[in-house]
Formats: C-alpha cells, sequence, structure tokens
C-alpha cells in the first residue's frame, strides 16, 4: 500500500485476550481501517472475534503480516520480541502495547528491524491518548512537582512482569513527555506480595532541571484509581485520568484572592474564596483516539505521537526503577 492512499488500511490484532478485544472491536469500525485478522492461540477466543467483526483468523503470525498494513501487537510484554520481528520482517507497521518490551535488549532488536525495514512502531501508552493528557500538554510549561499514583485490584493478567512495567511506566511516559529535561536521579522502593516481581511500588525522579516526580503503583489496592498533581509556579492541577476530570487553581486568582483579603471583601483564612477552577475536558474513549492516530501515522508516513524514542526512554526509567528495587531486596 503506498502511504497517502486513500484506501483504507488493513489492520490486524495479535492477541485478542481482555485488551486485544477491543482493538479489533475500534479497527473494526474506524474510518479508514478495516479489520482484516487476527492471530490467536485460543480457537475459542478466536472464533468469537471472527464472528463478531467477520474477519479471519490467520494460524501463524508470519501469515498475518503478509496480508496487513498494520498490526497490533496485545500478547503478553515477554512475548513482544518474538511477535514484532517477523510482522516486521513482512512489512507491517506495528502498535505495540506499553511497554515497548520486556529489557532493553529485545527494544533495541525490535527497533532495528523496524529501521531495516522501514516501519513505523507506535508504543501504546495508551494515556497520551487520554483528553486529561491534551489538557495537560496545553497547561503545564514549567513543572516543579509532580505526585502521580495509579491503583489497580490484583489480576493475574500483566504478572509476567513487575507493576513498575505493568501500571507505573503510564506515570512514567506522562512525566518525561511534561518535564523534557534529563534524570539526575531515582531513588526506588518495591515490595512482592502475590507476584513474582514487585506489586506496590514508589520512585522518585530527580530531573536537572529540578523538578522532582513521585511516582506510586499498586496492584494490591481495593479500587481503581489514576490522578496526576502538578505544581508549577504559576498554578497547580489536580486530575483524575480514569474520570477525565480535574480542577486547577492559577496563581493570578490567588493574588486576587490575597487583594480582597486586605481591602476586607473576605475573611482571613476563607479558602472558599479562593477560585478553584472546573475543567472543563472534552471526554472520549483513549484507544479509540489511539487507534485512530496510529491508523494515520501510517496513511501518511508520519512518526506516531508516542514513537520509539518515548517508548525506549520508558522503558529504560522503569527497568532502572526494577532493578533498584531488586537491589534492595537482596
Amino acid at each position: 500500500m503506498l502511504f497517502g492512499s486513500t484506501e483504507r488500511i488493513r489492520c490486524g490484532v495479535a492477541g485478542v485476550g481482555s485488551l486485544g478485544q477491543h482493538h479489533a472491536r475500534i479497527y473494526a469500525s474506524l474510518p479508514g481501517a478495516e479489520l482484516t485478522g487476527i492471530f490467536e492461540t485460543s480457537d475459542e477466543r478466536a472464533t468469537e472475534i471472527c464472528a463478531k467483526y467477520n474477519c479471519r483468523r490467520f494460524a501463524t503470525i508470519e501469515e498475518l503480516g503478509e496480508v496487513c498494513d498494520a498490526v497490533s501487537v496485545v500478547v503478553p510484554t515477554d512475548k513482544h520480541e518474538q511477535v514484532a520481528l517477523p510482522l516486521l520482517a513482512r512489512k507491517a507497521h506495528l502498535l505495540i502495547e506499553k511497554p515497548l518490551c520486556a529489557s532493553l535488549e529485545e527494544a533495541e532488536r525490535v527497533l532495528a528491524a523496524a529501521q531495516a525495514n522501514d516501519c513505523l512502531v507506535q508504543v501504546g501508552h495508551i494515556e497520551h491518548f487520554n483528553p486529561v493528557m491534551s489538557f495537560l500538554e496545553k497547561q503545564v510549561n514549567a513543572p516543579q512537582y509532580i505526585t502521580a499514583e495509579r491503583l489497580a485490584p490484583y489480576q493475574p493478567r500483566g504478572t509476567e512482569v513487575g507493576v513498575v512495567l505493568d501500571l507505573m511506566i503510564h506515570d512514567i511516559g506522562i512525566v518525561l513527555a511534561l518535564v523534557k529535561s534529563p534524570i539526575k536521579r531515582i531513588d526506588s522502593v518495591g515490595v512482592t506480595v502475590l507476584s513474582k516481581g514487585e506489586d506496590i511500588a514508589n520512585a522518585r525522579i530527580e530531573f536537572a532541571n529540578g523538578c522532582v516526580a513521585n511516582l506510586s503503583a499498586s496492584r494490591m489496592s481495593t479500587k481503581k484509581q489514576r490522578e496526576i498533581r502538578i505544581f508549577q509556579s504559576d498554578a497547580y492541577l489536580s486530575l483524575d485520568f480514569m474520570n477525565q476530570a480535574g480542577h486547577l487553581v492559577k496563581k493570578s486568582d490567588i493574588i486576587a484572592y490575597g487583594l480582597k483579603m486586605k481591602v476586607g471583601l473576605v475573611k482571613a483564612g476563607d479558602l472558599s474564596a479562593i477560585p478553584v477552577k472546573d475543567i472543563p475536558i472534552e471526554k472520549g474513549e483513549p484507544l479509540a483516539l489511539e487507534l485512530a492516530s496510529f491508523v494515520e501515522s501510517v496513511r501518511e508516513a508520519r512518526q506516531p505521537k508516542v514513537g520509539a524514542a518515548l517508548g525506549k526512554s520508558a522503558l529504560e526509567v522503569a527497568i532502572t526503577i526494577t532493578d533498584q528495587i531488586r537491589k534492595g531486596k537482596s
């Protein structure tokens, strides 16, 4: 298929489990895309998805790659390289679910294969397509302190890696994109509860420009939570990625509050007088926005929003944190 063509992009999905099934659903309904087929090891799930979205099941990864322009790799992290390399060898552009791979060595081999075959690789850092992130990208210019908390109940899926590569890597990618400064120091701690890797983790990341980010992740929680708070010289922002909502307080409003207090328009200590503004976020399904962006990147032959550089950088930081935690345990 030629870049810039008006023909529909032929899309495939490798792995249609709990997340991959939604990739199939969206490709099947996405304007400009066509769900050509899937690769899936479970006969039952493959039959279900093919019947639901009128697509074909391919017996091998290689066969899927032969007929698709673009493929989502939605298999366990430790299988990413194994699935990605034969697809890239057949010139298929890839969206690889985060993290890019389980190790930097695997990631480097995948990215080298992508370059050799002139293929795009987008990494599935889905929060970058959350409308909350769109707001942050416009409002955050010089963050000084960031806290992020990502909690989830325990489930076996995803435990082939620790909670840093499973959950925290989302916030690592967000922070790297917002701060835009080299990392000076990382300090980490983690606890293993049920799985082989850490199930609870905290990392303090200090950047060269002075910004500090404190990230916490747990897959041992009784509730789901994905929140971030950002402090910069002119504002405080608190946002909820899960519910796509938030609020902010601007320095200019605090100054106005101080002036009102000075002239007696408000009582000293009456914090309710400080305008806390709800953020008007136009809600949308992040995965649908992510896949639409991927399809357009393939069509236009342009680098994806979350490409190899950010995907690899986030993986490198996540592995550093994981290694610190493991060394601390030993």
